[in-house]
């Protein structure tokens, strides 16, 4: 799951899992958090399966960063801003006009060069998993998936300001528009589909996951749609563009998570698996 903006963005998103090289050293960034002795990490709130109510995917990998580096964790949760821009600056560079961050590193950022080209003060690095959008559906409502004409003359749940949204609303001149059902979150669609109040959800495969865990009930399916990228995108985490030493720690240590198994755990523990960029 994304934050509404940075799941819209996401359609859009070039897939390529890029870590950007820059030539100044910075290591007295790194002195000062070895010195504070705790690893300040930014993470969504109301998020979940990855953060929410201090507890996630992203909240563990978070903990799971800093007993890497020998530290103590500082978790900043915060509310996605306008768009990912507000929230790399807010989180990463600069700080929140109220006086909130910036964190040593912000997770779940998409790993595209289009957003790193558009903010020249922070690296985007160590992607550790690939979203990706599935339908999900009762098989009592539909028996059988073949393609978007079975979801004719069915409701259909989507969140708002979403990439599932967007593409359900605008496939095929908008011919689904009157059965689509928005919802302020992808999990309260998802409880309504399990409620029989609707037929089937579009949402992120993780959220998806995290609720029904396989459900034999609840099968989930790949949708092809027009402006769906099928591939998926990576995520990945973000810091300042000088934390040369923090961004070598910061993926040395995913490295080293995703060899352990210790990461593949970590998505296991909420019901999801983690895909590989």
């Amino acid at each position: 799951m994304f934050p509404k903006h940075l799941r819209a963005a996401g359609a859009a998103c070039s897939l390529a899992a890029v870590l950007l090289c820059v030539a100044s050293p910075a290591r007295a960034d790194w002195s000062k958090i070895q010195q504070s002795g705790t690893l300040k990490v930014a993470v969504y709130n109301e998020f979940a399966p990855f953060s929410d109510r201090g507890a996630g995917i992203d909240v563990d990998l978070a903990q799971a960063l800093a007993g890497k580096l020998g530290l103590k964790l500082n978790l900043l949760p915060f509310p996605a801003g306008e768009n990912l821009n507000d929230d790399l600056r807010n989180m990463v560079w600069k700080g929140h006009y109220l006086g909130y961050g910036p964190a040593d590193v912000m997770l779940h950022v998409p790993v595209e060069p289009q957003l790193m080209n558009e903010n020249g003060k922070v690296q985007i690095l160590a992607p550790y998993h690939v979203e990706t959008v599935r339908l999900v559906r009762s098989a009592r409502a539909i028996p059988a998936y073949a393609g978007l004409d079975s979801l004719d003359g069915k409701k259909i749940g989507v969140e708002k300001v979403s990439i599932a949204a967007m593409v359900m609303l605008g496939e095929g001149n908008g011919r689904f528009r009157d059965n689509v059902r928005i919802f302020d979150t992808a999990a309260e669609a998802l409880e309504q589909l399990k409620a029989g109040a609707i037929d089937a959800v579009l949402a992120n495969r993780s959220e998806i996951e995290a609720v029904f865990k396989s459900d034999p009930a609840y099968p989930l399916s790949e949708a092809t749609f027009q402006r769906l990228p099928r591939a998926g995108w990576a995520v990945g985490m973000a810091v300042r563009k000088d934390d040369v030493e923090v961004a070598k720690l910061l993926q040395a240590a995913v490295n080293s998570l995703r060899d352990s198994g210790e990461l593949q755990a970590i998505f296991n523990k909420y019901g999801v698996n983690v895909v590989r960029p």
